[in-house]
């Protein structure tokens, strides 16, 4: 395994860690949520790289887009969430009260 195929799988591994462990806010879920995307999207766009094909993929591109639309959905329920509940606390929202 080289360097770079350590460095990626480890960046996943210890966002999803953070996402698992550290749900106290939540921003810093969104923050691993973001730090995953951001580790996926490198390796994808670094495997071409690394396979020495000369076609560029258009899966980066597509994923990059889908990130975007994510985090503008999670700062949305975030706002939405710090209104109602007046924390952003993951404890405080409960599921079943509207």
């Amino acid at each position: 395994m080289s360097i770079l195929h350590l460095s990626f799988y480890s960046a996943f591994v210890l966002s999803s860690l953070g996402l698992a462990f550290h749900r106290t806010h939540m921003v810093s879920a969104l923050l691993c949520l973001e730090s995953m995307m951001l580790s996926m999207f490198i390796a994808l766009t670094m495997w071409p790289i690394h396979t020495q094909t000369s076609s560029l993929t258009l899966v980066p591109i597509f994923m990059l887009a889908f990130s975007a639309c994510e985090a503008g959905t999670g700062l949305a329920l975030l706002v939405a969430s710090t209104r109602t509940h007046g924390s952003d606390h993951l404890h405080n929202l409960n599921l079943l009260q509207c």
